[in-house]
């Protein structure tokens, strides 16, 4: 197998929530881009909770969009930094190597909590409960997470970004 090497985090000093992947899918490691899928739940449920254009956030090239997501005090990163895995469901992850994420510390002053997306993410929420900020387990926004729908998924989103005054 081969191994992967994952994304660099989207964080800045006003970041208050950090969501963290497992591990970017096939999709984004070839596009060098965070949920790029385009079945992925993320950009849909995110720009729906803090944009007041959606479709025109969701429209902006990547870089800009990683600009108004800091600029919202969101961030994001994965669990994992490398790993093996044929395609990408979090079930074929091997070896997996986590990444620094004590170093949100430094880069984050201002985190207010950390937000798993999805299970494989959350098997690391000891770890980043160790930070003494809030963890949360989010339902992930996967396609491979079809069990919860698009609004059930976009209610836990809107609850856990209302407790750390996002909305």
């Amino acid at each position: 197998m081969t191994r992967l090497n994952g994304l660099p985090p989207v964080v800045g000093p006003a970041t208050r929530l950090v969501v963290l992947g497992s591990f970017p899918g096939a999709a984004s490691l070839a596009a060098g881009q965070y949920y790029a899928h385009p079945r992925n739940q993320f950009w849909p449920i995110v720009t729906e909770l803090l944009a007041h254009d959606p479709a025109a956030v969701r429209a902006l090239p990547y870089a800009q969009r990683c600009e108004w997501l800091v600029a919202h005090g969101l961030g994001v990163w994965d669990v994992y930094a490398t790993c093996e895995r044929e395609g990408s469901l979090d079930t074929a992850i091997r070896n997996a190597q986590p990444n620094p994420l004590e170093r949100l510390r430094d880069r984050c002053p201002a985190l207010r909590a950390i937000a798993h997306n999805g299970g494989e993410s959350f098997k690391l929420a000891r770890v980043t409960a160790a930070f003494g900020w809030p963890v949360i387990r989010l339902p992930s926004t996967s396609p491979a997470n079809a069990s919860w729908s698009l609004a059930r998924k976009q209610a836990a989103w809107r609850e856990a970004f209302a407790a750390h005054g996002l909305l």
